[in-house]
């Protein structure tokens, strides 16, 4: 046994006077995470709580009405059909299902995955398909394998905070192009694209925080300005199926392939690596997301993800698949429209009926989001507080900025809370707006 003394204690410490050894015992009880504090690493400088998990701490308060966070309705879980999926997967794969398994992912989820994508237009194999815990591990292993310390990535501004979060940490850069009703600017874009950005990120459906749908006519120039510049893409798109108006709209990955002739069912250009998840159509409980990408890439993947956390929960990844086969998910989903739509619908008619006229905001086709824009001067951080008075909450646009501003706006989901509560929620909301309007002169 190697002595005390090469493990950083004091080697005569058994031999000192007790008031000495509890002297010296307080100092360690005192300073033990100064130890650590000062050997954090460099690239954790930047990173940061995210706002939505810790607003999610003010508001577990039974009595606020919460559009903070980007949870799905609990009411439509669907526990009847995961418990049986579970009594399945146990009763026929219970020792697999304990059991370590490969890092890409259970084989029949991938291929259920695959089918379903099929459906819009992104025709690739299995091997091109990485299950991951949730799409938020998605990003944080595409940020450790693409991004250098100083890289540059272009985003939407707003865009999706969690991304932010994953990058920050690989000390990424970031050069924006804001968005609008139709999704990111187009017209901004070329003079980015010049920059030489390592990659792109998009949200086109949906979008996390605006709710806004990047436009045909703008996907297809989007693709054909990656390509002229040489620019890859990250396509997000967790929310996509989740549409309570108008009409589908093709994915990025397709309109890619599309413009370089891909017609053979199985190919793909592989200048854009998709993302999504089954968070919001299963349960995000589940921790089951995945990645398209080229098989190259996919290895890649998979051994950073070896690195992380070995692979997806083998149980989980089963449940998902015995819960969502059989058209069971198609079902479901159009019960999760048809409850969020009608939420969606609220919260509209709410906003027109209790906020102010100088208040601006998006009218989502789908997701779980709209932005709201206050008038000149507002701050939504300093509105919030006054809001959380009320038992209202909010996030604050600040959050979803790779380069700071926003402060005059914020962010509401709607799928959470139900119409009732949307309606008493918006009421206060509009309230206080109007007070610090009129406190404001």
């Amino acid at each position: 046994m190697e002595p005390i003394a090469t493990l950083g204690l004091d080697s005569g410490l058994e031999a000192q006077p007790a008031s000495s050894r509890a002297t010296v015992a307080r100092s360690y009880q005192e300073v033990p995470a100064t130890r650590w504090t000062q050997r954090y690493a460099q690239r954790t400088q930047r990173v940061t709580s995210s706002a939505i998990r810790e607003l999610l701490k003010l508001t577990e308060q039974p009595d606020v009405i919460s559009f903070g966070g980007g949870l799905p309705a609990p009411e439509v879980f669907p526990l009847i059909e995961v418990n049986a999926a579970s009594q399945r997967v146990l009763a026929e794969h219970g020792a697999a299902a304990l059991q370590y398994s490969t890092t890409e992912g259970y084989r029949p989820l991938r291929e259920l995955l695959v089918e379903r994508m099929e459906r819009y237009g992104i025709r690739v194999t299995p091997e091109n398909v990485l299950i991951t815990g949730g799409s938020q591990q998605a990003l944080d292993l595409v940020g450790r394998l693409f991004i250098n310390p100083g890289d540059r990535i272009l985003v939407e501004e707003p865009t999706y905070l969690g991304a932010l979060q994953a990058w920050n940490a690989a000390q990424a850069e970031y050069v924006t192009v804001p968005t609008d009703d139709d999704g990111l600017r187009i017209d901004q874009l070329e003079s980015a694209l010049r920059v030489g950005p390592k990659f792109m990120y998009v949200l086109p459906n949906f979008q996390n925080p605006g709710g806004t749908t990047l436009s045909l006519e703008r996907r297809q120039r989007l693709v054909e300005l990656a390509n002229h510049y040489g620019v890859p893409m990250i396509e997000d798109d967790p929310y996509g199926q989740l549409r309570y108006e108008g009409e589908h709209l093709p994915p990025l990955v397709k309109l890619d392939a599309d413009l370089h002739g891909c017609e053979d069912g199985r190919a793909f250009t592989g200048a854009v690596i998709y993302l999504s998840t089954l968070s919001k159509l299963l349960a995000p409980g589940l921790r089951v997301g995945w990645v398209v990408a080229p098989e190259a890439v996919i290895q890649r993947l998979v051994q950073l993800k070896q690195g992380a956390d070995l692979h997806t929960s083998s149980f989980a990844q089963m449940v998902a698949y015995e819960a969502a086969k059989d058209g069971f998910l198609d079902q479901h989903v159009r019960v999760i429209r048809k409850v969020y739509g009608e939420r969606r619908h609220a919260m509209l008619a709410a906003l027109e009926r209790y906020f102010p006229e100088e208040v601006r905001w998006t009218r989502p086709g789908g997701g779980l989001f709209l932005w709201v824009t206050l008038p000149k001067g507002l701050d939504s951080t300093e509105l919030l507080k006054h809001a959380l008075q009320r038992k209202v909450a909010f996030v604050p646009g600040v959050s979803f900025f790779a380069q700071g501003g926003g402060a005059e706006t914020l962010r509401l989901n709607f799928s959470y809370p139900t119409p009732d509560v949307i309606d008493e929620g918006i009421k206060r909301l509009g309230e206080v707006i109007k007070e610090r309007l009129a406190s404001r002169g």
